[in-house]
Order: structure tokens, then sequence, then C-alpha cells
């Protein structure tokens, strides 16, 4: 088994190319969870908090489309010529993209299997 990177970024943060468009981090793959995943940050009371607080890590993973995301990434991460670096990108690399990469799961360098 090889170690993966996961790499956790915010497109509002991003350089952008001569084209004005952002660039995202170089990765194998890249996932833009802006469209996929409802942002946490519209939920009452937490956008001062971040992807490591479990609030924001339940609203997260209650979110639509959030459980096959992570068992199609985890599918993608176990390929026998698996990825070396996964970059999950939200608009401001706070709350969906953080919790997806931190708390434990970036320690294992593995996204995670669902239980």
């Amino acid at each position: 088994m090889h170690s993966i990177r996961l790499i956790s970024f915010g497109y509002l943060h991003l350089p952008t190319g001569p084209d004005h468009s952002p660039i995202p981090p170089a990765a194998d793959r890249t996932e833009d969870v802006r469209d996929r995943l409802r942002d946490p940050a519209a939920a009452r009371n937490i956008l001062d908090l971040d992807g490591l607080n479990p609030r924001v890590q339940d609203i997260v993973l209650k979110t639509p489309g959030a459980r096959e995301l992570l068992t199609n990434l985890t599918d993608y991460a176990n390929l026998p010529a698996g990825p070396h670096r996964i970059a999950l990108g939200c608009a401001g690399g706070k709350h969906r993209s953080v919790d997806r990469t931190t708390e434990g799961r970036a320690g294992r360098e593995r996204i995670p299997r669902l239980a």
C-alpha cells in the first residue's frame, strides 16, 4: 500500500492564471465539492467553526452525496496503481474540504472506508 497525500484547499484563495481562473494544487485527482456538497457555512452558528469541529463534520457527512463521494474516492485510492495526491477544494477551504482531509483521516494517509 502506498501513501496518499490529501490536500484541502479553497478556490477563493488560489492563484489565478492568465484567464483569471483559479489554479488548483497539483494532484492526480481534484474534486471540486462546491457544487457537490451543501456549504455547511450556510448552517446556523457554524460560520466561525472549521472542519475539525464535530458539528461541521456531522453536517458535511449528512450532506446528500457526501458518502457516495467518499466511497468513490476510497475505491480510487485503493486502485493498484492508485494516486499519490488527491485534492479536495471548496470555496474557502475551511469546512467541506477540511473535514474530508483532517481529524485522523489524513493521518491514516487513506480515505476511510465508511461504516
